[in-house]
């Protein structure tokens, strides 16, 4: 069986990532009950300019991207996003991987910071345990609160 490697996103990966980024999204669309979240309409244009303009990493399984994480330096603050995990990949440790690598990728970051929703119990289970703690509630509509958390270097 091959091994999961984690390594930085080349552009040549964000077509994979976007199909990616789609899967991953759409169990996140059935609990909000929301098929429009930004992650489900972010062309494929925009994504590939964003993972150029961040610090992206994936996981890959043999030639197959299994997952992905980017971040972006905002001053002292490492804003984590889009961890994704393909579906029939998700708890075997990857997004735990992932989230690992772009803290170790942090540089000068002094904070890491990252929002999840308010009922994606897997997600914020995964982040408080990695030390994350909630710093505030923002409601985006009615039946979508994101929580945010943050995490002292």
């Amino acid at each position: 069986m091959d091994e999961i490697v984690i390594a930085p996103v080349t552009p040549a990966d964000a077509g994979e990532i976007h199909t990616l980024q789609l899967a991953a999204y759409v169990a996140e669309a059935q609990l909000y009950d929301d098929p429009h979240l930004p992650a489900l309409t972010q062309p494929l244009d925009d994504l590939a300019a964003e993972l150029a303009d961040s610090l992206a990493l994936k996981a890959t399984l043999g030639h197959r991207i299994v997952g992905a994480v980017r971040g972006r330096p905002d001053g002292t603050v490492l804003r984590i996003g889009r961890l994704v995990v393909a579906p029939d990949q998700q708890r075997r440790g990857i997004g735990t991987r992932l989230l690992t690598a772009i803290e170790a990728a942090a540089g000068e970051a002094e904070w890491l910071a990252l929002f999840t929703g308010h009922l994606s119990s897997t997600n914020i289970r995964l982040y408080e345990r990695h030390g994350y703690e909630e710093t505030h509630r923002e409601q985006i509509r009615p039946g979508l609160t994101l929580i945010h958390l943050m995490k002292e270097r």
